[in-house]
């Protein structure tokens, strides 16, 4: 499997990079498949650098703020008037909490439900797992103050058998997103509250919580994401690092990670 950073920005898009993006690919009989993890803010144009929009196989997205869900709504323009509306699509399985379906609407600024038309809405909590071709979508609620989940994904290794990512969303430290993550092979984690050393509960996980959740888990790899433009992401690397036991990685758009 590929994991493209399309954007990574915490909180919104920033000058560099669109809000929370992330584009996994995975090869299997002769094909590509293709899912989105989240669709936030000024994601939809720099997504359209690594594969067409239109055509993915599905997109996750893992709670409804901006910085996650804003573009689904420039999806539905770019699926419904742009260079693929003639063509008879079938509707693009969208997947996320309860509710999500309807801030697409909001978003969008809508009258009626033309904006819903590309997708196949489903809803997912914790416990739930469906399957996008080779794919198997397993789900954990996390700790957020909007409804939230977080995914692991198991496919095709690069090198043999079967590898394993997981994508935390926007959570805080839990015990249900930590059982998700046990033993992956990636875990691309948030940490919104960046180097702060005490914050509100039930929101982000700072870099220290990050590197803990990687290290409990035995993952093989950490991937730091979601911080703020306006922070400095050293000093959350460092102490996630320290805590990991080993070195870590900053999502940065443009970024690949094969595994």
């Amino acid at each position: 499997m590929k994991l493209t950073v399309v954007g990574s920005a915490g909180s919104t898009a920033s000058p560099d990079s669109a809000a929370s993006c992330y584009l996994l690919e995975a090869e299997s009989e002769g094909g590509t498949w293709r899912v989105v993890l989240d669709l936030g803010s000024g994601a939809i144009g720099p997504l359209q650098r690594y594969c067409d929009p239109a055509r993915v196989d599905a997109v996750v997205v893992s709670h409804g703020h901006p910085d996650h869900c804003a573009d689904l709504a420039a999806l539905s323009v770019l699926r419904r008037y742009g260079p693929t509306k003639d063509e008879g699509l079938a509707p693009l399985p969208l997947y996320g909490p309860a509710g999500l379906d309807r801030r697409i609407v909001q978003i969008a600024g809508a009258d009626d439900d033309h904006d819903l038309e590309p997708f196949a809405f489903t809803a997912v909590a914790g416990g739930d797992a469906v399957t996008v071709g080779p794919l198997l979508l397993e789900f954990a609620t996390a700790w957020h103050p909007v409804p939230a989940v977080a995914v692991r994904i198991t496919g095709p290794s690069a090198v043999d058998g079967d590898a394993s990512l997981v994508f935390t969303g926007d959570t805080d430290r839990c015990d249900q997103v930590a059982a998700l993550a046990d033993g992956c092979d990636v875990l691309l984690a948030e940490a919104g509250w960046a180097h702060s050393r005490v914050n509100p509960e039930g929101i982000h996980m700072n870099g220290t919580q990050a590197g803990t959740l990687a290290r409990d888990a035995g993952a093989g790899e950490l991937i730091v994401t979601h911080v703020a433009s306006w922070v400095d992401p050293g000093g959350t690397l460092e102490l996630a690092a320290v805590a990991y036991g080993a070195p870590v990685v900053l999502a940065t758009p443009g970024d690949t990670h094969v595994f």
